[in-house]
């Protein structure tokens, strides 16, 4: 009976539950968007784990002297990412064991979703399409050389890729004219195109295949212009970039102007919490396609009317003078049009004036402490026969002024092997440039002969020709030159100084001014060879 009594109550109570819980769903729902709103969201990618890699390469022992601008704007630049939320690791003056070192570390942090920078400043060289960023112990000669001993920018994004990189930034501060990429060289000045994975951004210090001179003061002007850009509030990335590269293009007057590629797919900022920093709403990311590269962005607007300011600016600083021009518009492409003729006979030399020669170069005492010439005399003087040994210290003897010494070596070479088409043209340069034009013309056409359409002979023999005034000749092998490589800068000016003494000062002039700015230095070295 107690049962049929309590069944209507209970009853009762289990409605008033149910209304209750609906009521409280309803309320739930009304107060959600609130609810949602004051919860803090997931961090972006832009404010998320970010990791950096800043290495500054100075001390090569190849080198002339000791670079004096990566350490500082290594130090620097570490110092703004640390501030910008970064987990940094700094490497200076490391070695192919230390990079490899650096490089397995920051790919060890690396989590789905993590920002990965790398920053290097030190010599950089282009080889088989790719750019390699080199250590301070790398010893190149061959093309395998720089696989075995360099880093490539493509490997590294394409690891950290792998690892679950969100956003990949790449900053190369390496184009320079390194001592590898000298008189004697299989590559191409400056760097090269970096085909790179979806989500990353990349950016030069100068154009592609374009060199600048280590300007020798405490830090370049591309991480000036770059940290200075970096520390603007509210911009994306891929605009701090923008305006880094129209700064170092006004305040070089247009003679270095970066190089930019973007595949981003999302927002990302230096300074985290900017506007903007958020992800893309996509659900799925859109599929892999090919950087797109930003490098003719819109001019800068004109700077407002400054003070009057000294004519010359102090080195490094981008001095406040006349509002900068924009940047020049690409030059035309070289033109290449004439075919190789057949090797011209030797002709008797016009310039009176002797090229620099060995006693313009180092001591003996500072040669022999060099850490590459004295590895390659103990191997030579373990065997004499040493082929290798004896071409390679030619080539740095040669490119450290030392040109009786190279030619000496090169002879030895030849007398190994007289068909090493290679010392074949690393003496008929050197002869150029002591002035034996007939000596030198002789090797050119030998090497010409075991290998034709050899790029490097043609460019060696066109100085040959326009230092003995054969000026027409010169054109050709200049033409014949550039035909096979468009960028040779050497074959370039060459042609230009050619096609001037023949007469068309036009033409000679464009080419002048193409190679110029593909290599501020190009004047300085021809100079260096008795050409001015």
């Amino acid at each position: 009976m107690e049962r049929k009594l309590r069944s209507p109550r209970r009853k009762l109570e289990r409605r008033l539950f149910g209304w209750t819980a609906l009521i409280m769903k309803i309320r739930f729902l009304f107060l959600l968007p609130l609810l949602v709103s004051l919860v803090p969201t997931a961090p972006s990618l832009a404010a998320g784990d970010r990791h950096a890699l800043v290495i500054g390469n100075a001390k090569y022992p190849d080198a002339d002297a000791p670079l004096k601008e990566p350490l500082n704007d290594a130090r620097d630049m570490a110092d703004e990412l640390k501030r910008d939320g970064f987990s940094v690791e700094i490497g200076e003056n490391l070695t192919g064991d230390g990079m490899r070192r650096a490089f397995d570390k920051l790919y060890g942090k690396i989590k789905p979703g993590s920002v990965a920078l790398v920053f290097f400043s030190g010599f950089g060289i282009q080889s088989a399409r790719q750019s390699y960023m080199l250590p301070v112990d790398a010893q190149i000669w061959t093309e395998s050389d720089v696989r075995r001993d360099g880093f490539s920018l493509e490997t590294v994004l394409g690891e950290l890729n792998t690892r679950g990189a969100g956003v990949k930034i790449a900053l190369i501060d390496a184009s320079r004219r390194n001592p590898f990429e000298r008189r004697f060289r299989s590559f191409s000045a400056g760097l090269t195109p970096v085909i790179a994975p979806n989500g990353t951004l990349v950016m030069y210090s100068a154009a592609l295949a374009s060199v600048v001179s280590d300007a020798g003061g405490e830090h370049s002007l591309f991480v000036q212009e770059l940290l200075k850009e970096i520390r603007v509030p509210d911009l994306m990335a891929e605009e701090t970039l923008n305006r880094t590269k129209m700064g170092v293009t006004r305040a070089s007057r247009g003679e270095q102007v970066p190089w930019i590629s973007s595949s981003l797919a999302e927002d990302f900022s230096f300074i985290p919490g900017a506007a903007g920093s958020r992800p893309t709403t996509t659900t799925a990311a859109p599929p892999p396609a090919p950087p797109v590269v930003a490098n003719n962005p819109p001019p800068a607007p004109p700077a407002p009317p400054s003070p009057p300011a000294p004519s010359k600016p102090a080195d490094n600083v981008a001095a406040p003078a006349p509002p900068p021009a924009p940047a020049p518009a690409p030059s035309p492409k070289p033109q290449v049009e004439a075919a190789l003729p057949p090797p011209p006979p030797p002709v008797k030399p016009v310039d009176p004036a002797p090229a620099p020669n060995a006693d313009s170069g180092p001591s003996a005492a500072v040669l022999a402490e060099d850490p590459t010439i004295k590895g390659l005399t103990a191997k030579i003087a373990a065997n004499p026969d040493d082929v290798n040994a004896l071409y390679r210290r030619g080539q740095v003897y040669a490119s450290k002024g030392a040109y009786s010494l190279a030619i000496k070596d090169f002879d030895d070479t030849l007398r190994i092997n007289s068909k090493d088409v290679e010392a074949l043209n690393n003496r008929c340069w050197t002869r150029t440039v002591v002035g034996d034009l007939q000596g030198a013309l002789k090797d050119c056409n030998e090497a010409l002969r075991l290998r034709p359409n050899f790029v490097d002979a043609l460019d060696s023999r066109g100085l040959v020709n326009l230092k003995s005034g054969a000026v027409k000749n010169a054109i050709a092998d200049f033409d014949a030159a550039l035909r096979i490589n468009p960028r040779l800068t050497s074959s370039l000016y060459g042609r230009g100084l050619a096609k001037q003494r023949n007469g068309s000062a036009q033409e000679g002039a464009l080419d002048i001014a193409n190679a110029k700015a593909m290599d501020p230095n190009i004047v300085q070295e021809f100079a260096s060879y008795g050409v001015r």
